[in-house]
């Protein structure tokens, strides 16, 4: 499936993933290819995804919105936590 991870200053990260798994405003959940349609607020803490080549990466954001349609997830990150 294809990621974005996207702030209002510039795009984060765009590939080809595995599975992304997000810190949701009721509980953390993972997404994995062919997910139900979902749009999920999210709260502050770590966003980790697996890439093809089995390299696992993390962001941690401040918040967001993140939408999952036909394997294409984007998130709108409010920021991203040094």
């Amino acid at each position: 499936m294809h990621l974005e991870i996207i702030t209002p200053e510039k795009k984060i990260f765009e590939g080809e993933v595995s599975l992304a798994s997000f810190p949701g405003a009721d509980g953390s959940f993972q997404v994995l290819n062919n997910h139900a349609p979902l749009v999920g607020l999210l709260k502050a803490g770590v966003v980790e995804y697996k890439t093809k080549e089995t390299t696992r990466s993390q962001v941690k954001i401040t918040g967001g919105v993140v939408e999952v349609l036909k394997n294409k997830v984007i998130l709108l990150a409010d920021g991203i936590a040094v």
